[in-house]
């Protein structure tokens, strides 16, 4: 996985218009300038908030990445608690989870 790249990448489009165009007219050429592997080259055609998030992509970057997308912003969070459902746990970067994703507090046996 190229965390770094994939990031990079999302940062970049989140802050230049040239980017954003080349997103919008030719995804897999913009794709080519970064390297990254299959699955994240997927989830960012696909526009896969769910994984992006399960990679490991920090969530201030992600989410204008979403409202690039057009994604609202309680159908962004929704998206990434679907991501872990269907892909597991956050696998890198500052939301890694340890413990298969289960809490380390017990608030849900409180609510």
């Amino acid at each position: 996985m190229s965390l770094y790249y994939l990031q990079k990448l999302l940062y970049e489009l989140n802050r230049d218009e040239d980017i954003q165009q080349q997103c919008r007219d030719n995804i897999d050429a913009l794709l080519t300038s970064y390297e990254l592997d299959d699955e994240e080259r997927s989830a960012l055609k696909e526009g896969d908030i769910g994984l992006l998030y399960v990679l490991g992509v920090n969530g201030q970057i992600l989410m204008h990445y979403a409202a690039f997308l057009g994604i609202e912003w309680f159908d962004y969070l929704e998206l990434m608690r679907q991501g872990i459902e269907t892909h597991g746990p956050v696998r890198a970067g500052v939301y890694a989870m340890t413990g298969g994703g289960d809490a380390f507090t017990d608030e849900d046996t409180h609510q």
